[in-house]
């Protein structure tokens, strides 16, 4: 069998802490964090066209600020996703980061994870609104198609985080069952679950009913880079580092293929290829966020 010329993805999602005016004790301002994120996204990215880069926490005149430093003269980076307390520019974004040269985006949705999911509210015991973030993307070149998912579920709320991860795996399950019976689309998720391994939100996600794994998972231990928790705080809280902030793939069934020894995905055409925690935190002691950027590094055939 032939195959086409692999199509590399870089994904990045990083929990970028909104900009607050009221910092926590270690916590720069926005304005003095913004450099060091900005340069971790363009360094981490400006390799691979095909990047996407999942956020959250993102208020507008973040968003703004991210894109206008990305582009620079060039306006190649846009976006998708809306604040959650309006469905407009209120609160915090999910957005999901592309190049429209690269992607040509199909459709998008925003998703409320709650009772009433097509409009801005909250439900069971979450602290604040939730929202899922959905685009249907189309390669330009290749004419591949790939679904990409960012969310950030409460940290507050134990049932909302359950009954949340449930909305996101009958969105999901929409775009793997196809009546024609045709495959089914590679789909990525990305966010911060708010949910460590063993409590509810991760376990459901990644149980045997569900259709999605974890991408450290499919990378040996030996090959990872970095560190292995995603929130580290400002060096002054009294619960300790956690891993909480998750790329996550529909499964890799058994594959008809090998390439150069690695399982490929004749179903879904792709394969993992890296995984890493990036630092948050350099010489100068300054943190760009509270959390650390996940990287995941794929092989779309």
């Amino acid at each position: 069998m032939k195959l086409m010329d692999p199509i590399p993805i870089r994904l990045l999602t990083h929990n970028i802490r909104y900009a607050t005016n009221s910092p926590f004790k270690g916590e720069e301002l926005w304005h003095t964090r913004k450099s060091r994120l900005i340069a971790e996204l363009r360094f981490n990215t400006g390799h691979c066209s095909e990047s996407f880069i999942c956020l959250q926490e993102v208020l507008h005149e973040q968003l703004h600020d991210i894109l206008s430093c990305l582009n620079g003269n060039r306006n190649t980076w846009t976006y998708i996703g809306v604040g959650r307390d309006d469905g407009y520019q209120a609160g915090e974004y999910s957005p999901i980061l592309y190049q429209s040269s690269v992607w040509q985006l199909q459709s998008y949705e925003t998703v409320w994870l709650s009772k009433t999911p097509d409009r801005p509210s909250k439900s069971w015991d979450a602290a604040s609104i939730r929202i899922l973030t959905i685009g249907v993307f189309r390669h330009s070149h290749s004419k591949k198609t790939i679904i990409a998912m960012n969310t950030h579920l409460d940290d507050q709320g134990s049932k909302s985080r359950l009954e949340a991860t449930k909305i996101i795996l009958e969105r999901i399950s929409h775009f793997m069952s196809k009546p024609d019976g045709s495959t089914a689309l590679p789909i990525f998720l990305a966010g911060d679950l708010n949910s460590e391994q063993d409590q509810e939100a991760y376990k459901v996600m990644t149980s045997e009913e569900s259709p999605m794994c974890d991408l450290q998972d499919l990378i040996p231990e030996n090959q990872r880079y970095g560190d292995q928790k995603t929130f580290t705080g400002f060096g002054h809280e009294r619960s300790p580092p956690k891993r909480i902030d998750f790329l996550f793939l529909n499964h890799h069934k058994p594959s008809a293929f090998t390439r150069n020894g690695t399982s490929v995905n004749e179903a879904r055409r792709w394969s993992a290829e890296g995984y890493g925690v990036l630092a948050n935190q350099f010489d100068d002691g300054i943190y760009c966020s509270d959390h650390r950027a996940v990287v995941g590094d794929l092989f779309l055939f």
